[in-house]
C-alpha cells in the first residue's frame, strides 16, 4: 500500500516536472501560441489539453429564448426621457447580465477598425521584433506574453492566445515604448475609450440612485490598461480554450472583438453567445464594480471558445485606479448600505486585489470570494 502511494506521489513529481518543463519550453521562445501555429503544428500541446471536466461542450451554450441586451446611446444627452431610458436599460441590464453592447458610442468606426488593425499586425511582424517585447516582468507598462498566469499551479491549462499589455493611463508609456506596429492607434484609442467610460460611469452612478458624477469623482475612470488578444486559428478546438472562463478584475471593461465570434457569457447558468456586431462595444462590469455597489450590479464569468478560424483579434480596455501603488481603500458605498444591505465585502485597495487576482489566476473562481464578509 505505502509502496504504491509512493508511486503514486513519483509519478506526479514527474508529471508536473515535465508539465513545468514544457510550459519552461515553451516560454522562452517568445514565440507565443502564434510561433506553435507557424511552426506548422496539427495537434494541440499537451500544456493547452484542458482536462475533459474543464471543456466546453457544445450542449452548454444555449441557443434559446435570450437576447444579449444592446444599448443604443444616441442623442443620450439631448433628451432627458431618452437618457432615463438608457439609464433604465443600463441598470437593468448592470443587475441581471452584468453585460451589455454599445452602439452609437461615438467612437468612429474606421478608429475602431485601425485599433483591430492595428494589433493585428503588431502579433504578425517579425518574431526579432516582437520578442523585444516579451517579458513576465508585470511593472513594465507594456508587456507581450502569452498567458500571464502560465505557471499559476491551479489554472487547468494553458490558454490558446497570446496578449499584449499597454498601462496607457495615468501615466502613459512615452511613445518610444509602444510599439510601432499599434503605438499611434494606441493613443488614439484609449482618448476616446477613456471619453466613453467616464459617461459610461455617470449612467452607472444614476442607476444606483447617486450624483452621476459619484463614480467619475472617485477615480474609477483614471487608469486604463489596454489588453489586445490574439487567438491564433487552433487544430483541435475542442481540446483547449482561448480563455478560461473568469470575470475581470476592473471596475469595467469595453471590448472591441472583430467578427469571429466566441465570446460566451454564463446568464442564468447557461453559456450565451455575445454576437461580434460591426461598430458597437462591449461593456462589463468588472469585480471592484460588484463590490462598491455591494453586489447591485454583478461581475459575470465569461469564456472564449477556441476555433478552428482565426486569427480573432480582441483588444479589451479595463477602466480603473491603475496598478499604480495608492493607500486608498475602496469597499461598498456607504449611501448604498442600510440596516436591511450592510456590507457585504471587506476593503481593499485596487493594487492588492490586482496582484491577488494575477496570483490566483483564471482558475475558474472568483476573486472576489476573498474579500467577502
Amino acid at each position: 500500500m505505502v509502496v504504491s502511494s509512493t508511486d503514486d506521489f513519483q509519478a506526479t513529481v514527474q508529471k508536473s516536472y515535465e508539465t513545468t518543463s514544457e510550459l519552461k519550453a515553451f516560454d522562452d521562445t517568445k514565440a507565443g501560441v502564434k510561433g506553435l501555429v507557424d511552426a506548422g503544428i496539427t495537434e494541440v500541446p499537451q500544456i493547452f489539453i484542458l482536462p475533459p471536466k474543464n471543456r466546453p461542450e457544445s450542449s452548454d451554450t444555449c441557443e434559446t429564448q435570450f437576447t444579449f441586451p444592446v444599448i443604443d446611446l444616441e442623442g443620450i444627452n439631448e433628451d432627458p426621457i431618452k437618457h432615463k431610458e438608457i439609464v433604465d436599460k443600463v441598470r437593468d441590464a448592470s443587475e441581471t447580465w452584468g453585460f451589455f453592447q454599445v452602439v452609437n458610442h461615438g467612437i468612429p468606426t474606421s478608429v475602431l477598425e485601425e485599433m483591430l488593425q492595428g494589433t493585428r499586425q503588431f502579433f504578425e511582424q517579425d518574431i526579432e521584433v516582437k520578442k523585444h517585447y516579451y517579458t513576465r516582468d508585470s511593472t513594465k507598462k507594456v508587456i507581450h506574453t502569452s498567458n500571464f498566469d502560465l505557471y499559476s499551479p491551479s489554472v487547468p491549462a494553458a490558454n490558446w492566445r497570446d496578449s499584449l499589455f499597454c498601462l496607457m493611463a495615468p501615466d502613459p508609456p512615452s511613445p518610444e515604448e509602444l510599439p510601432t506596429a499599434c503605438g499611434e492607434i494606441l493613443k488614439e484609442y484609449s482618448d476616446h475609450i477613456m471619453k466613453l467610460g467616464k459617461s459610461v460611469f455617470e449612467l452607472l452612478s444614476d442607476g444606483l440612485g447617486l450624483n452621476p458624477s459619484h463614480l467619475n469623482d472617485m477615480d474609477y475612470a483614471e487608469g486604463l490598461t489596454v489588453l489586445g488578444h490574439y487567438y491564433p486559428a487552433c487544430p483541435q478546438p475542442e481540446l483547449t480554450i482561448g480563455t478560461n472562463k473568469h470575470s475581470d478584475n476592473a471596475f469595467i471593461t469595453v471590448l472591441l472583438q472583430d467578427n469571429i465570434g466566441g465570446l460566451q457569457v454564463l446568464h442564468q447558468n447557461q453559456w450565451i453567445d455575445v454576437p461580434p456586431t460591426p461598430g458597437a462595444l462591449v461593456v462589463n462590469i468588472g469585480d471592484l464594480l460588484q463590490l462598491i455597489s455591494n453586489d447591485k450590479y454583478i461581475s459575470v464569468e465569461h469564456r472564449v471558445l477556441a476555433n478552428k478560424v482565426g486569427p480573432r483579434i480582441s483588444v479589451a480596455c479595463f477602466l480603473y485606479t491603475g496598478p499604480v501603488p495608492s493607500s486608498k481603500l475602496y469597499g461598498p458605498i456607504t449611501e448604498l448600505l442600510s440596516e436591511d444591505n450592510p456590507p457585504k465585502y471587506r476593503a481593499t485597495t485596487v493594487k492588492d486585489y490586482i496582484d491577488y487576482f494575477r496570483k490566483k489566476g483564471l482558475d475558474g473562481t472568483s476573486a472576489l470570494l476573498h474579500y467577502k464578509i
